[in-house]
């Protein structure tokens, strides 16, 4: 994994100077499009993991129909410890973010932060969402710090085994959630990227990977950052996980889902293998015990 892998990288230059591009070539797009869909998968190209940042909801909906996919989108949402340009942080907050996306097209959905976010929301204004993502990148240390993972300057590491437990068990906290999916599972801080393999051990991966099996939470693919890879997903479908697609992606970034769609194919996943957001009255929120 390559040091600069960020997960919020702002693309905001090249991505507007892209969209005129990619707009303009709508009818390209949605042919590609089609024909990733005619060569083997049977159910629809989703991007859940798409991110406004800038763009705003008109444009990012140009895209998303130039394209000729669906997109989720995702606002960062917690508590106010969480440092992004916007933090959802109550329900007055999350009405109008869902006011904002209602008619165009997207569905609607949250990236929830770090493990205390349900302490500033309601059950009920979260059940007006699609679905709820998460993931283990935001990890608190043993002092409650918490370190961003993906910022390779503040990461330090003194005990690899003693970290990579730690992490497991809290990536597996994370899938107790009440959640549908858990995004970029197996993400390591740049220090450790080296020794991935050795450090992920089979043990490891199955112990996320029951957890969020037995709690009915999708898998990410993350195209941005190739993960999880190819040992993990075959466990996890091997185990009956769900599946779901992630761009991580700004302006026209969202939806270039390369990895996402190559692992789908490699895997041969089917309809029955993705993620379909839960209907109303069972959603996670409303049928999982929260602490």
């Amino acid at each position: 994994m390559k040091n600069t892998i960020r997960r919020r990288q702002f693309l905001a230059g090249a991505a507007a100077a892209g969209t005129l591009t990619i707009l303009g070539a709508g009818r390209a797009a949605a042919e590609e499009v089609a024909k990733v869909q005619a060569d083997g998968l049977d159910f629809p190209v989703i991007d859940y993991h798409v991110h406004l940042d800038g763009f705003g909801i008109e444009k990012i909906a140009e895209i998303m129909k130039a394209r000729g996919i669906q997109f989720g989108i995702v606002e960062h949402a917690g508590t106010k410890e969480n440092k992004y340009p916007v933090v959802l942080g109550n329900d007055d907050d999350l009405a109008k973010y869902i006011a904002m996306l209602d008619g165009k097209g997207v569905l609607k959905g949250v990236q929830a932060e770090c493990y205390d976010w349900m302490t500033v929301f309601s059950k009920e204004a979260i059940a007006k969402l699609d679905y709820v993502l998460s993931d283990a990148m935001t990890f608190v240390e043993k002092d409650g710090s918490r370190v961003e993972l993906w910022k390779a300057e503040k990461v330090k590491i003194a005990d690899k085994q003693d970290f990579m437990e730690r992490y497991t068990e809290f990536t597996v906290r994370k899938a107790k959630e009440p959640i549908d999916i858990l995004a970029c599972a197996t993400f390591l801080p740049a220090v450790l990227a080296p020794e991935f393999d050795a450090l992920w051990t089979e043990e490891r991966m199955k112990r996320i990977i029951d957890t969020a099996v037995a709690n009915n939470v999708a898998i990410e693919i993350a195209a941005w950052a190739k993960l999880p890879r190819p040992a993990f997903l075959k466990l996890a479908k091997k185990a009956g996980a769900k599946f779901s697609f992630a761009s991580n992606g700004r302006g026209t970034n969202a939806g270039k889902l390369d990895y996402s769609i190559q692992m789908a194919k490699e895997l041969g996943l089917k309809a029955a293998d993705m993620f379909t957001p839960a209907p109303a009255g069972k959603k996670p929120i409303q049928i999982r015990k929260t602490a």
